[in-house]
């Protein structure tokens, strides 16, 4: 990854017509996603014409310069030279297309000239990760029997998309999906563990590992340090919190941590009344390009923070969040684009913190079943 996750390239000589069919590929592709778009220039450039004041404040030695109106924002700053700040601002996409760079290790569609000069680069190696080719003419068929690689011709949008979107899919079928038993409360309402609590044959934590195991090879649970020798005994291996008295955006960040190419499938250790079809539901309505999959309660319209899938690119936007001082995961759900899926009944997502509720659970949970 250079600048995205979900990043796929249009390179070519100039004058190969790259904008032309990026434009094109991006009015198809932003009817379904965010698309965000990096175009490289060999040559200066610049946005903003001499004698406005953003070109003088420029001029007069500021490293960056915003200029805003109610539509957009548009930022002039100098080189980031590790590219974090460029990472950050593509960060909300689904997915990045890239014009250029084709000397870079990035996937890339290669668009052929019609003297056939690039391919010349590319039978020297010196063009990487290139997945696809695009040609002006009918010999796309023949190219591509030479070059192993799909060939497209460069007018025919619709299957260009389509392949675009099939290989990003693809890519993010790559990332596994790992179990997280939220675990690290204090219970101090409860007066007990709420983890190690029994509304069903077996308490909270292997209740709840059954559910998630038929979705994720591998299962971890959440905790303090202090509670860790407590869980051993389950067998499920344990993620202590590295990030202190924060709430659950603490067990998430610490998984991300030991995990950063995981996507986590996090519950909370006290929903008994969670069952395999909403969990269901949830993994198979996920959207893995976002930052997240969450349930949005009908009655309240809140989304539901703690039985929800957060994806590997969500860890840089929680640590920004928590750089803000915020550590809420309804919050950070609620502003970010996520997948949602509208949640009809709520108790089954429902968390029980105290005696009282946890009788009344346990009396639901044990009634027979009509």
């Amino acid at each position: 990854m250079l600048f995205h996750p979900f990043e796929i390239a249009l390179s070519g000589f100039s004058g190969s017509g790259k904008t032309t069919l990026a434009a094109a590929i991006v009015r198809r592709l932003a009817e379904n996603f965010t698309v965000g778009c990096y175009k490289h220039g060999c040559h200066r450039f610049d946005i903003d014409r001499e004698g406005k004041d953003s070109h003088t404040l420029k001029k007069a030695g500021a490293e960056t310069v915003m200029i805003s109106d109610p539509e957009k924002k548009a930022i002039v700053t100098g080189i980031d030279n590790n590219g974090l700040k460029e990472r950050m601002v593509f960060l909300d996409c689904d997915l990045l297309l890239v014009e250029g760079l084709k000397e870079l290790a990035l996937p890339k569609l290669l668009l052929v000239d019609r003297e056939k000069k690039i391919l010349e680069l590319l039978a020297h190696g010196d063009i990487p990760e290139v997945v696809a080719l695009v040609d002006t003419e009918d010999e796309r068929k023949s190219l591509g029997n030479d070059y192993d690689l799909p060939t497209f011709h460069r007018n025919d949008i619709e299957t260009i998309t389509a392949f675009i979107e099939s290989f990003l899919a693809g890519k993010a079928l790559e990332t596994e999906l790992s179990g997280l038993i939220l675990a690290g409360g204090r219970s101090r309402r409860m007066g007990a563990d709420k983890a190690l609590l029994s509304y069903h044959e077996e308490n909270q934590i292997v209740h709840t590992a059954t559910l998630l195991r038929q979705h994720c090879r591998e299962i971890f649970i959440s905790c303090r340090n202090e509670q860790a020798k407590a869980y051993e005994a389950f067998g499920f291996p344990i993620i202590t919190d590295r990030y202190l008295e924060i709430g659950p955006a603490g067990g998430i960040l610490s998984a991300q941590q030991n995990f950063p190419d995981r996507a986590l499938l996090a519950v909370a250790c006290d929903m008994p009344f969670l069952d395999a079809p909403l969990i269901s539901k949830l993994v198979e309505n996920r959207k893995p390009l976002r930052y997240a999959t969450a349930f949005r309660h009908q009655s309240s319209g809140h989304i539901e923070p703690l039985c929800a899938c957060y994806e590997p690119k969500s860890r840089k936007a929680l640590l920004a969040s928590h750089a803000e001082g915020n550590d809420s995961l309804q919050s950070f759900l609620a502003g970010s684009r996520i997948g949602e899926i509208t949640l009809s009944e709520s108790r089954t997502v429902c968390n029980i913190n105290d005696p009282a509720a946890m009788q009344t659970a346990l009396k639901a949970c044990r009634s027979p079943k009509e």
